[in-house]
């Protein structure tokens, strides 16, 4: 099975996998119905500090990556990303975000971190 990531406000797929949510605040505009959501990760997004720090700024994206990645890896959130990362060993997950950058947002950052975790 596998990660993907998509952005909330694209067209939803056809395909069936679980729709997680992975941002901390809910998506402006977006309704609850419309999300068709099967899960949202709010603990497994970045802490508002991180959030508020980084503000989608491309050149703060490596600082913000290795700050994110530390974040998973403390001990409040040991056991909700190894959870997550144990559902992707049996079903397609499309992790969810709300950003405008899909090439630097929290979602790649969290799907490389559990793809590190099915690789162990």
């Amino acid at each position: 099975m596998a990660f993907r990531i998509q952005r909330i406000y694209d067209a939803s797929d056809s395909s069936k996998a679980l729709r997680i949510l992975v941002d901390r605040l809910w998506p402006r505009g977006v309704s609850k119905t419309s999300a068709a959501l099967d899960d949202w990760q709010r603990d497994l997004a970045p802490s508002d500090d991180l959030r508020k720090w980084f503000g989608h700024d491309p050149a703060k994206w490596m600082d913000f990556r290795q700050r994110y990645l530390a974040e998973l890896h403390t001990p409040a959130l040991a056991i909700p990303l190894r959870d997550l990362a144990e559902r992707g060993r049996t079903a397609d997950i499309l992790l969810l975000y709300a950003a405008h950058d899909p090439l630097h947002n929290n979602a790649i950052v969290l799907k490389e971190a559990l793809d590190h975790l099915l690789t162990q």
